[in-house]
């Protein structure tokens, strides 16, 4: 099972899961260190290693990933509606519905490739979005979300555990998941790990190699008699399944789904996430839903206070309009702050975050020879 894993992968998955669960401690200087942001982080970082595993190894750039995530977050929602709060079965049910939807979606959009395979992507996940919006309220509850109530029937719980006067909260085996606290994070930070291993097995096994070799010359294969198709199919409902843990993990923090996580930002973002981070590597996604969730979360709560703050120890005639200017790319503006960088990195670093962690890897390790050998930008899997 292991045979495919060299030393240095064993140390690279060491290191990111010791990075993963010491997170409470490592981000507390940024100020991310609160459990419910963590969450984030972890989630979104699965979302992004599973939509890694179909662009970055077959080159097929899907713009309706975000369909998956939401199937997942309503199968979860319903099954703790239904059945139990414990989110290990909410997650199996997640997985069973991502995918059925992603081998259906990805039986027709696989007939196309190039931007005519993005496009059908992005057509069926605005019709699940349209689907959970209007026509499906029943099962969706429309523009207002499926929520839990206290008339669920929640038929296993109710064999075992008398009902409380609140709503109850998801857990796995007594450990409580929602609400925000550090077993929620550890939870999805274990998710975390365990997707990126798989993810990792992926890539070193022979059908890693071939959707690489897919990647690089799906033409020659067809000529050569090889059928890619199920290879490709294969990739995109492991993809899909991703998203839908992703979704999933989202409900068991926090118990509700809505239309919103169908809709085509959310894809969008996180094949920016990929591309930030670094596409075709194995840390580079996690690391590009990182920065976003962080641009997002914690840079977009920056005022003039904190400017102001910050550069108190200047002249007053050079502090305000260093403020002003600066106030631009903080609070409401850190999308735009988001812009400039995801431009920096693609102009300046086509690899990614991660080739410019490989270029000062290679600078500092191996002296002046190593910017000959980092400057071809391409992004290298084993990474």
């Amino acid at each position: 099972m292991f045979a495919n894993l060299s030393r240095r992968d064993w140390i690279m998955f060491l290191v990111f899961s010791a990075v993963v669960l010491a997170a409470p401690i490592l981000f507390k200087p940024l100020g991310a260190a609160y459990p419910a942001l963590l969450q984030k982080f972890c989630i979104f970082g699965i979302f992004a290693i599973g939509f890694n595993i179909l662009f970055g190894l077959t080159g097929y750039l899907s713009f309706g990933h975000a369909a998956f995530l939401g199937v997942g977050s309503y199968a979860a929602v319903w099954s703790f509606k239904l059945f139990t709060m414990n989110v290990i079965p909410s997650i199996l049910m997640s997985v069973v519905f991502a995918a059925i939807f992603a081998a259906v979606i990805g039986f027709v959009s696989l007939r196309r490739s190039g931007i005519y395979f993005s496009i059908l992507t992005l057509a069926f996940a605005q019709m699940c979005y349209n689907l959970a919006y209007s026509v499906l309220t029943p099962l969706t509850n429309g523009e207002t979300g499926l929520q839990l109530s206290l008339r669920d029937p929640r038929v296993i719980d109710a064999m075992f555990i008398t009902p409380g006067a609140g709503l109850p909260r998801t857990n796995l085996f007594g450990m409580d998941i929602s609400g925000g606290g550090l077993g929620g994070f550890y939870f999805t930070a274990v998710m975390l790990i365990v997707g990126f291993f798989i993810a990792m097995r992926i890539f070193r096994s022979p059908f890693g190699m071939m959707l690489r070799a897919i990647k690089s010359n799906q033409t020659r294969m067809r000529y050569t008699g090889f059928n890619t198709r199920p290879y490709l199919l294969t990739a995109f409902i492991i993809s899909g399944i991703y998203a839908g843990v992703a979704g999933s993990l989202m409900a068991a923090t926090d118990p509700l789904a809505g239309a919103e996580r169908l809709q085509w930002t959310a894809s969008g973002e996180v094949v920016l996430m990929t591309i930030l981070g670094g596409v075709g590597t194995l840390i580079g996604p996690v690391v590009g839903g990182v920065v976003i969730k962080y641009f997002e979360n914690i840079f977009s709560s920056f005022n003039d206070a904190t400017l102001h703050s910050a550069f108190s120890f200047l002249p007053e005639f050079i502090e305000k309009p260093v403020v002003g200017i600066l106030s631009l790319f903080v609070g409401e503006g850190w999308s735009l702050t988001l812009g400039v960088v995801f431009m920096l990195i693609v102009i300046f670093l086509p690899g990614g975050i991660m080739e410019g962690v490989r270029r000062l890897a290679n600078l500092f390790g191996k002296g002046g020879d190593g910017d000959k050998k980092a400057i071809s930008g391409h992004a290298q899997p084993a990474e």
